[in-house]
């Protein structure tokens, strides 16, 4: 399968329904979109993406909603994706934010933070369950599942409760953030604490997706990078906008390396209908934490496959992830847009995450490794000072609160006087 930035739109196969069809990315296999459950190829267990055979244009976004459908989100790109509408709370129509002092002391032209933590359950994951879970219902299945480093837990448990349907999630043993058990817990999920790290979770469950136990909505599900492919749209429209003219780079977080994905798939759909020209597609750069960085990995020694790391460590726990399941889909994203990757420490995104809270954007760790990566990047020169972008930052502060009071100030006890607290001020 031709994943080149200017491979033109495929012609419809006889599988398709309605222009949709699903089409292995190793072997070229296709298949009809909801006759069946498929994550991966029946022929060689490559990974399937969703194709249309009409990509539409800018144009052609949010026109013909249906009365009871949002103008506004994710599904403003109905026509970019396999349903009119589907189970919604509403979720995308996330804020570009302006960080004037960060962009001067990053000594970018032009930098943009797109807060993905304003989505419902405060994650991008909405964006790839408001498809998955309409999908499912379209299959007819009762039950849903994931492994989760916290944030896919919330948004599957939200919007399966949203759909009535039952949800199963998997945790790595104490590796996930309370906030984000939380969520899961009271929007109804099942919770297993599995004895091992998230890939471990992932192969559990989709050993019993494979069993027809559950239907798998983790990003190996095509159907949920389609909801993600519209955060690149919305930053497209937004940013051009504001400027005139499209993001130079845009700089993310990577996990399982879904987001990288579905940018890429987006940015292509849009150069096939004429959207985009291909010079104008920004470079997609991945940021890893240096405890998980198998993606790193491979793009600095120009491998085309990852090498599973079997041990993660990094406090941006939605990130602490060793196997990325859509390195086949990412890798030739970042290269085929100019892109790179890189890793940085710990403490790096913690003072990156100080610095977008001083300007009153509160994301959690994993989402300041976008800013984190674009100072890195910007002191080795591989960032350009002309450069306009915009970084991804993927998760609400509120999902790691211990993370958030460990990064932020102390509070100082004072005496219940207010002489007492004023001398306390002026010391």
């Amino acid at each position: 399968m031709d994943l080149a930035i200017d491979a033109p739109a495929p012609a419809a196969p006889d599988c398709a329904a309605d222009g949709t069809w699903l089409a292995c990315i190793e072997c070229d296999e296709t298949f009809a979109p909801f006759e069946a459950v498929r994550y991966t190829c029946d022929e060689c267990d490559g990974l399937l993406e969703v194709r249309y055979n009409d990509p539409p244009t800018f144009a052609e976004f949010g026109a013909g909603a249906p009365s009871d459908g949002p103008d506004r989100g994710v599904w403003r790109y109905r026509e970019a994706l396999p349903f009119d509408l589907g189970v919604t709370l509403p979720e995308g129509d996330t804020p570009l934010h302006r960080v004037p002092r960060i962009e001067e002391a990053v000594g970018v032209d032009a930098l943009r933070i797109k807060h993905e933590g304003m989505n419902p359950t405060g994650s991008f994951k909405d964006r790839g369950m408001t498809v998955g879970v309409r999908v499912a219902k379209e299959l007819g299945v009762g039950a849903l599942a994931c492994a989760s480093t916290g944030n896919t837990s919330a948004a599957l448990a939200a919007y399966g409760g949203r759909g009535d349907m039952q949800t199963l999630v998997l945790l790595p043993q104490g590796k996930v953030a309370a906030g984000k058990v939380a969520q899961a817990s009271l929007h109804g999920a099942r919770i297993l604490e599995v004895d091992g790290n998230f890939d471990a979770c992932l192969d559990i469950v989709q050993e019993l997706a494979a069993r027809g136990e559950a239907y798998l909505l983790n990003s190996l599900n095509p159907f949920r990078l389609e909801g993600q492919k519209t955060i690149g749209f919305e930053i497209l429209e937004e940013f051009y906008a504001d400027y005139g003219a499209f993001p130079d780079r845009i700089v993310l977080p990577v996990g399982n390396a879904g987001n990288t994905s579905a940018l890429y798939k987006g940015f292509r759909e849009l150069v096939q209908s004429g959207a985009l020209d291909v010079d104008e597609v920004p470079k997609l750069t991945g940021v890893q934490a240096e405890g998980a960085a198998p993606m790193v990995e491979a793009v600095e020694e120009g491998n085309d496959e990852i090498r599973r790391w079997e041990h993660v460590e990094t406090r941006a726990t939605a990130i602490r992830i060793g196997n990325p399941v859509n390195a086949p889909k990412a890798l030739p994203g970042i290269r085929n847009t100019g892109g790179t990757a890189v890793a940085v420490s710990d403490n790096e995104i913690t003072a990156a995450q100080r610095h977008l809270a001083s300007e009153g954007v509160g994301v959690e760790p994993a989402s300041a490794a976008s800013l984190a990566g674009l100072k890195k990047l910007r002191r080795s020169g591989v960032v350009d000072d002309d450069e306009q972008v915009v970084c991804l930052t993927t998760g609400h502060l509120l999902k790691d609160p211990e993370a958030a009071y460990e990064a932020g100030g102390e509070p100082e006890p004072v005496p219940n006087d207010v002489d007492a607290v004023l001398d306390h001020l002026h010391e």
